[in-house]
């Protein structure tokens, strides 16, 4: 059986469950909640960057980071099916280079205030990184993804983008919703239309002590 290293509130570890439920592989996987901040947790044997998600196969080889375990998944069942062939492939790669980076930003957010004081912010560096979520969300506002009315619609892209907005309900209320209510509406019909998002989505936590970590 894999091994999935990961922790609730990750929104990487997130994109790698739905992809794999997708897929079909989700009895495949055993899902372990991993401490990053422990230096003895068995991450870091695993992953020599100490990040989450890792895969351990059945070999006991490790895979990681959230993109290269999805492309092998979606080669374990069969290829090409949510990471798309021709012209497409690229739209969905692009997707989630955003998404990806979407999470990076709030993540780096979240940190800031998690682990520095108050009087050692940078206030300037918490904007840098805000202003690359706004700029994101624009982008989709403008340019919708393509709607999903079934698990099988979803691509990478779609997949890490669900998980970027959901990781903004999460950690910052949700609050991106009232200026984009189109990109909101396609949230809420990916929500309904693919139940692993229920089941693998947590109460808005703005800055909780759950290990969110870097792809």
């Amino acid at each position: 059986m894999l091994v999935l290293l990961s922790s609730p509130a990750s929104p990487f570890g997130r994109k790698v469950k739905i992809a794999a439920s997708v897929l079909g592989l989700l009895d495949d996987i055993k899902v372990e909640n991993t401490n990053t901040n422990d230096p003895e947790d068995n991450l870091r044997q695993q992953n020599p960057l100490g990040k989450i998600p890792a895969l351990i196969l059945q070999d006991g080889s490790t895979l990681y980071d959230s993109r290269v375990i999805i492309e092998y998944l979606d080669h374990l069942a069969g290829g090409n099916r949510i990471i798309p062939e021709g012209e497409a492939r690229f739209a969905a790669l692009r997707n989630q280079a955003m998404a990806d980076g979407m999470m990076d930003a709030g993540i780096l957010q979240v940190y800031e205030k998690r682990f520095r004081p108050a009087e050692y912010r940078y206030p300037d560096w918490l904007a840098y990184q805000a202003q690359k979520v706004e700029r994101a969300l624009k982008t989709l506002e403008a340019t919708l993804p393509p709607a999903v009315r079934a698990p099988e619609d979803l691509d990478v892209g779609s997949i890490a983008l669900a998980c970027a907005l959901g990781y903004l309900d999460l950690r910052f209320n949700g609050d991106w919703r009232a200026a984009c209510p189109r990109l909101a509406s396609w949230m809420d019909g990916v929500e309904q239309a693919v139940p692993i998002l229920a089941k693998t989505k947590l109460p808005s936590q703005p800055v909780g002590e759950v290990p969110d970590q870097l792809r």
